[in-house]
Parts: structure tokens; C-alpha cells; sequence
């Protein structure tokens, strides 16, 4: 199915921003920042990089826009950690009726966490939330799992 005009033009511009620029932390940054500045009613778009703290797998966090955030996240805790173990895409119409929820912004009621990939490693997730419920659709789905590949296709 093809991505929608929004979801295009935020790949676009996240392939342009990006080109030839050797730094993770910038080009997730940037990449934040668009999503941040291009999806209506978003209070927090970021991402989560996998590591491993006393012998488990962690997502610490990374570049984003919005609230502060809270700093890791267990696998498999959370949507974010729920993404990780699984490696899918997570898609919560609400949060609070989420087993496990970790409520780093109580504002927030809809989550979508996609894994990004480098190769075949798990190099972290993407996670954009929204104060309304059910905000986060198919197309969002599609939209994002397209961003995640770009991004790991940039990573060093």
C-alpha cells in the first residue's frame, strides 16, 4: 500500500536532512525533530537505543522532542520494551489500558513504537506518542516502519 502525501514528504525530508552526515546523534535528532514539527497532535516523538546494563537488554534514551523522558526501559516492559522483545511495531489506541504502561508524560493516551534495525541488529526503537486516544493508525504504522528502515540504512 502506498505511504500517504504526509508520510512521503517526512521521508523526503528526513533523507535530505541526513545525507552524508556521519552522526547518529544528529541525523536522530533531526529525525525527531521532523516528526515532531510534520504529525498533528504529538507530544513526544524520540527514540530508544538498545543496550545492555548488568547483563540484560535495555532501551536507554536517545534523541527526542517533547517532555523529558524517562532514561531505560527493560525488554520487555512497556510498549517500547514490549516492541523490543517482540521486534514489531506497537500500536496502542490507550495507554492506560496498556498491562505494564510506563508513564513517562501523563498527558499522553496513544502510542506507536516501531523497532529500527541495523542489518539484522535490533539498534533501537522509535516511539511517538499523542494526548488523544487512538491517534496512531495503519497509515502511521506503514509511515513509520518506512522512516525506521531510512534511519537504519543511515546509522553507523
Amino acid at each position: 500500500m502506498p505511504l500517504t502525501k504526509q508520510y512521503n514528504e517526512i521521508l523526503t525530508l528526513a533523507a535530505a536532512i541526513t545525507e552524508g552526515v556521519p552522526n547518529n546523534v544528529s541525523n536522530l535528532s533531526n529525525v525527531s525533530a521532523i516528526l515532531f514539527e510534520n504529525l498533528k497532535d504529538v507530544n513526544w516523538a524520540g527514540f530508544y537505543i538498545a543496550g545492555e546494563q548488568n547483563g540484560e537488554e535495555w532501551l536507554f534514551l536517545g534523541p527526542f522532542q517533547g517532555r523529558p523522558a524517562c532514561t531505560s526501559i527493560k525488554r520487555g516492559k512497556g510498549v517500547c520494551g514490549t516492541a523490543m522483545a517482540e521486534r514489531r511495531s506497537v500500536v496502542v489506541e490507550n495507554v492506560l489500558e496498556f498491562p505494564g504502561h510506563i508513564a513517562c508524560d501523563e498527558r499522553s493516551r496513544s502510542e506507536i513504537v516501531v523497532p529500527v534495525f541495523r542489518g539484522d541488529e535490533l539498534f533501537g526503537v522509535m516511539d511517538v506518542d499523542s494526548g488523544k486516544f487512538g491517534r496512531f493508525g495503519e497509515d502511521d504504522r506503514e509511515g513509520l516502519e518506512a522512516l525506521a528502515e531510512l534511519v537504519g540504512r543511515i546509522l553507523l
